[in-house]
């Protein structure tokens, strides 16, 4: 008997093998964790040249409006971002909300014209399109992309890319253009959609293109000197330290915008129009506070304290537990992120975390834990 769901590949599952990447299951993928130049190694040149990612997991789909009405204003009913405002071409970071407030996945939602280009978590995806299809009904059509994501993130990225797209040079962080890339064979050209984005705190791009041209875009790119292969392990470490969520861990749906420190996405005019899932919820959140708050937190030790330890305070008061931790190359040391009541959320408290067994000193820290070097403009 078969499996009911049999793990899949992504399209350049092929060339991960060539390139002697470590396979490991990931939301339903067989997915790349590392390659030869390790974990340290990937993340290391990801700050200081270009890192090439397969991101090919991802959930990507177009929402089209049915009728006269705006498709952003029409998403706007399921997430409490500020989405009907958009510019042609510009990006926005929200999430989908329970009636109860609680995150049922986060995203980025794109404006084209009357349409909305959403990109979703791979773990997700099925039940985020089926959601949004079923609240949607007769108000807008959602039609899934099967395409291909690839990540060019680091520092050297725009001088790379912009030598096979220079439509990528003037874009600033959090915009998108479609654009025609000649094949090497110089027998066609194919669409891809440039996003200045990412999910490791550097400059960078996602490039959505058709499946059967996305082994030849990475080669193209894994050519040039200043690019190398990454794996899931230094995507981890890097968004890490760029103290971004991840989707499972850092936010679900225990968690509320609120309490995740992502009020910064929740704009002024939709707190007030309340009309959201889980508005009121947020909106007594925002009014009253909230019971506990994600943080940053940097062991003092040298010792990383891994999703699930246990967070005390230094009297032995249980308080929370981690929900990322490791090691972080560019900071030097072990950092972390977890779940806090608001009375210990502010920087320097002091905090124990229960590693092996023992208390060890940390502190509570602000966020990022490295600067962000996103080009703005």
């Amino acid at each position: 008997m078969e499996p009911q769901n049999p793990i899949k590949r992504t399209p350049l599952y092929d060339l991960h093998l060539e390139l002697g990447g470590k396979i490991v299951p990931f939301a339903g993928y067989e997915m790349p964790v590392q390659y030869p130049l390790g974990v340290m190694g990937e993340h290391l040149h990801t700050r200081a040249k270009a890192g090439l990612f397969d991101v090919s997991h991802m959930g990507q789909a177009k929402l089209i409006a049915e009728g006269e009405e705006d498709a952003a204003a029409i998403f706007e009913s399921l997430v409490p971002g500020g989405i009907q405002t958009l510019q042609e071409g510009r990006m926005r970071y929200t999430q989908l909300t329970t009636q109860t407030g609680g995150i049922r996945d986060d995203l980025m939602a794109t404006r084209f014209g009357d349409t909305l280009w959403l990109v979703v978590n791979a773990a997700c995806k099925h039940d985020d399109f089926a959601h949004i299809s079923k609240a949607l009904e007769g108000r807008a059509t959602l039609e899934i992309a099967e395409r291909a994501l690839l990540a060019l993130q680091g520092p050297a990225a725009g001088e790379v890319l912009a030598q096979l797209m220079p439509a990528c040079a003037d874009l600033v962080f959090m915009q998108a253009v479609w654009t025609s890339w000649p094949l090497p064979n110089g027998k066609q050209s194919v669409d891809v959609l440039i996003s200045r984005c990412g999910y490791t705190g550097e400059d960078g791009f996602e490039l959505s293109i058709a499946p059967e041209h996305s082994e030849t875009l990475a080669r193209t790119l894994l050519a040039h000197p200043d690019v190398e292969p990454i794996g899931l392990g230094a995507r981890d470490s890097l968004r890490l330290e760029a103290g971004l969520c991840l989707y499972g861990h850092d936010i679900d749906l225990t968690t509320t915008p609120a309490e995740a420190d992502l009020l910064w996405s929740v704009p002024k005019r939709r707190r007030t129009q309340a009309n959201f899932p889980g508005a009121e919820t947020l909106i007594q959140q925002i009014e009253n506070g909230v019971a506990k708050k994600r943080v940053g937190i940097l062991p003092e030790g040298r010792a990383p304290a891994r999703e699930g330890t246990l967070i005390e305070s230094p009297t032995g008061e249980a308080l929370g537990q981690i929900t990322s931790g490791g090691f972080g190359p560019t900071l030097g040391g072990p950092l972390a992120m977890g779940y806090v009541p608001a009375a210990f959320s502010l920087p320097d408290t002091q905090v124990h975390l229960i590693v092996r067994g023992k208390a060890q000193p940390a502190r509570v820290v602000a966020m990022p834990f490295v600067p962000q070097n996103y080009r703005k403009g």
